[in-house]
């Protein structure tokens, strides 16, 4: 006579369980707050692209250098820069959320591509 086996429920432990309870909590929060977080992300993107492309092409210092000046009491931390020296531009981003873009132009200095609202 054949017994059928039991399958065991695998329970998470507390602190996997922690865990995960953080996790849904940080995006319950994130979801709530999404509008000023994408706000907030698209003004210090826009930010760095310009005080970026100012230090590197109206300062003439490298990017690596520039970097430094963006970086203000609790500046950006996830902010990155790259530039395109064919069309003397920075592009600032934090990742999946926002980009900007600015471009030096003779007379003007460095300007931002138009934002779409």
């Amino acid at each position: 006579m054949a017994t059928a086996k039991k399958r065991s429920r695998r329970r998470l432990s507390p602190p996997a369980l922690a865990v995960v309870g953080l996790a849904l909590c940080a995006g319950v929060v994130a979801f709530a707050y999404r509008e000023s977080i994408g706000g907030y992300s698209t003004i210090g993107a826009a930010y760095g692209a310009r005080i970026g492309c100012t230090c590197r092409y109206v300062s003439g210092l490298p990017l690596r250098e520039c970097r430094a000046a963006i970086d203000v009491e609790d500046g950006p931390g996830m902010l990155f820069l790259s530039e395109d020296e064919d069309n003397q531009s920075v592009t600032a981003r934090v990742p999946m959320l926002a980009g900007q873009t600015a471009y030096y132009r003779e007379g003007w200095g460095c300007v931002l591509e138009p934002w779409d609202d």
